[in-house]
């Protein structure tokens, strides 16, 4: 019995004194203190990021994600104990949260209380702190999305400051309101509270000042709070491995038409046995090259690097040998990863020529398979959770090199945080959880193809299936058929091509496509709702930006335009002559680029610093929409007047939907450049085009005259248009020859 009450009595005291230290840490209420205490213990929460919120000068709004039940009882122990707290209903009447709810002041949720804000707008202009808890969806429905009006609205008429917080980890509690298939529940996850500083409604909205929208402005910050609410420090491989700890080891997270399907714990183990082999050949921080297909063996090899610290440089095999060989010879690679049968099976030999002629050995897959022993197996499967080298998320993690549509491709190179914070940038904003199933076919040299059709099922625990060709046009609908995904990556030219050969229940598993890399036509939009009921999802990015920059969502989607910006990302508009509607779009983000390589300065980082030249004209809505009105380089100039190549071919697409068309310019003696298009339609006619272009309302100037009839548009490994092989198509067709 004594043994018992002295055991009591040091659990007693431990509280107190626990409490007491917390009461002078975070400057709480010793109450407040006294209540936290259980959850500080329990879920080991990082809190310094509360002070922000405490220390924010009134009116003030704590906007909080209400993920679980638990959110009301973290904020009354440890916001301001005059704060005004508006509760759910069930929040409101809940016996356990009594002793919490007795910390300050609550009254339950209802239409008056959002809708007439007069008593709101009253608290707040009496120097007063309200909190209100908002569903957590990021692509909130239209009810939902109309609290983030009326807060907007009583911050504006109060003045008030906006502090949004996201406590990172309590949607996988066992109290979670996320359903559980998509949400593992555990018992005590580790929390993290993340909390951004205070900024007015018009702060806000001067961030991004070519969007005007104070709501969005709005709806743009929380979903910063659930962005900054992982710890975009600890790198990609860690990243991955807290995903295995929620999901669990076991769960599958790849799975490719030739090795089949690997758990988390598989993978790793993999990675770590390969990542061995890497280290034995190579230093940390160098750049090994990646030349494998969409396959298993790739994300092994991937995560093998990541994890020794080395950086993974995806190499282009679809780009022909002398870009190979630049490629090589620009980010100073001295051992490429291949596998000898997927060379022989895609008949590249003079790729692996070109790596050679680089300066590069190649290091094959069949040959570390063969050198692997028990005791490494062994090893891996111990200690699998462990990274081989410290991971520094501010250094490179990839080296990608950009397309090369219109030019020499450059070598672009991102560090851990710049990936992560783009995959979840993009978890912000789209959808996903670990009931989905990825279907990804775009190469992972292909900057979409990495981070959003491998990086990011790896980091959110979304199973992965790999196909190696995105050009199989018959096989990959029936692998979809067989494979049920319900999300899909893609590219409109891929996606068209898909659809003209499957059958109509191929598609029928798919929530949606998210589709990037060029635009989307109506008539493929139209074919995957009306067939599959399936919604195609535009988006825009570049390598540049890691590569997503915005996106189409549920509740903010606009059909012409790619979307609106993720979180955290700063856009502004530069002039150009002869544009009047948009301008030049300049960049700035946590997921933007480190820098470039170049050709004259090989291995050398030349860093970005401030903002990036996307190179792009677009026009911006007040509501953020962002419409592409083409590339710079994809204008023309003829006779003074600036004129969109895609715009042109919009209006070929229009009267010729079903057929292939890229426009490009030549020059032109009389009027600088003239426009010429190449496509694949027999029977187009200049005159039939002129006599359309007038109807629709075109400008002379933008209907082109010269037609260069071909039976395939030429196309990069990525599914863009190759423009710089049209244009010199065009230039030998029409005879221009050295003109050019």
């Amino acid at each position: 019995m004594i043994l018992t009450l002295a055991l009591l009595a040091g659990l007693v005291f431990a509280w107190l004194l626990i409490a007491v230290i917390e009461r002078f840490r975070l400057d709480l209420r010793f109450t407040q203190a006294l209540l936290y205490v259980p959850f500080k213990l329990a879920y080991r929460i990082a809190d310094n990021r509360i002070r922000i919120a405490r220390s924010a000068n009134t009116p003030v709004i704590y906007v909080i994600s209400h993920q679980s039940r638990i959110e009301p009882a973290l904020m009354l122990s440890l916001l301001p104990d005059d704060t005004l707290h508006i509760l759910d209903e069930t929040s409101a009447r809940s016996p356990w949260l009594e002793p919490w709810r007795e910390l300050g002041r609550t009254i339950a949720f209802n239409a008056e209380h959002v809708f007439v804000s007069r008593r709101l707008v009253r608290v707040l202009k009496g120097k007063g702190r309200l909190a209100v808890y908002l569903p957590d969806s990021v692509e909130p429905d239209v009810k939902s999305f109309r609290l983030f009006r009326a807060v907007t609205r009583i911050a504006m008429q109060a003045d008030a400051r906006i502090v949004p917080i996201f406590v990172a980890g309590t949607r996988d509690l066992p109290m979670s309101l996320t359903p559980k298939e998509k949400a593992p529940r555990y018992w005590f996850p580790r929390l993290s509270v993340s909390v951004l500083e205070p900024m007015t409604i018009a702060e806000l909205v001067a961030r991004n000042p070519d969007m005007a929208s104070n709501t969005n402005a709005l709806f743009d910050r929380f979903a910063e709070a659930r962005l900054y609410g992982t710890n975009l420090d600890r790198g990609l491989f860690l990243a991955m491995r807290d995903a295995a700890d929620r999901v669990g080891p076991s769960h599958p997270i790849i799975e490719d038409v030739i090795s089949g399907s690997l758990s988390y714990r598989k993978l790793f183990i993999g990675a770590r046995v390969l990542g061995r082999r890497f280290e034995a050949v190579t230093a940390p921080g160098e750049a090994v090259g990646v030349l494998l297909p969409n396959a298993n063996g790739v994300v092994l090899t991937f995560v093998g690097l990541i994890s020794a610290a080395r950086v993974a440089a995806m190499v282009n095999y679809t780009a022909g040998p002398a870009s190979v060989t630049a490629a090589i010879r620009t980010a100073v690679i001295r051992t490429v990863v291949s596998s000898r049968a997927f060379v022989e099976k895609a008949g590249i030999d003079d790729i692996i020529a070109a790596v050679e002629a680089g300066g590069a050995k190649m290091l094959w897959l069949e040959d570390v398979r063969a050198g692997v022993t028990a005791l490494d197996k062994v090893a891996a499967a111990l200690l699998w959770r462990l990274p081989l080298q410290r991971q520094q998320a501010s250094k490179p993690a990839v080296i990608l090199f950009t397309s090369g549509s219109e030019g020499t491709p450059k070598a672009v190179v991102l560090s851990n945080r710049s990936l992560l914070a783009n995959v979840m940038q993009a978890e912000a904003r789209v959808s996903v959880s670990p009931a989905d199933i990825l279907l990804n076919v775009l190469p992972a040299f292909h900057s979409f193809g990495l981070t959003g059709g491998t990086i990011l099922p790896l980091v959110l625990g979304v199973k992965l299936f790999l196909y190696p060709s995105p050009l199989h046009y018959k096989i990959i609908p029936e692998i979809a058929r067989k494979v049920k995904p319900t999300v899909m990556f893609g590219t409109d030219t891929f996606l068209a091509n898909y659809a003209r050969t499957a059958k109509d229940g191929d598609f029928s598993s798919l929530r949606f496509v998210v589709a990037g890399a060029e635009a989307v036509k109506p008539e493929t939009r139209r074919t995957y709702r009306d067939r599959f009921q399936a919604s195609i999802v535009e988006g825009f990015g570049l390598t540049e930006a890691a590569p997503v920059v915005a996106v189409n969502t549920a509740i903010h989607s606009r059909d012409g335009t790619v979307g609106r910006p993720l979180p955290a990302i700063r856009m502004k508009l530069e002039p150009v002559e002869g544009i009047t509607e948009g301008g030049r779009l300049w960049l700035d983000g946590p997921n933007m680029m480190m820098g470039y390589m170049s050709a004259d300065r090989p291995g050398e980082l030349q860093p970005l610093e401030g903002w990036h030249d996307t190179g792009d004209i677009v026009s911006i809505d007040r509501e953020g929409f962002i419409t592409i009105r083409g590339r710079a380089k994809r204008f023309a100039k003829i006779a003074g007047e600036m004129v969109s190549l895609g715009a042109v071919e919009m209006l070929v697409q229009s009267l010729w939907p079903e057929e292939r068309h890229a426009a490009v310019a030549v020059p032109d003696k009389r009027r600088g450049e003239r426009i010429v298009l190449v496509t694949t339609a027999d029977d187009a006619n200049a005159e039939e085009l002129r006599q359309f272009g007038k109807k629709a309302g075109a400008a002379e100037l933008m209907v082109p005259n010269d037609i260069i009839k071909v039976e395939e548009i030429p196309v990069l490994g990525s599914g863009k248009t190759d423009y710089v092989s049209a244009r010199k198509l065009a230039i030998d067709r029409l005879g221009l020859g050295v003109a050019a």
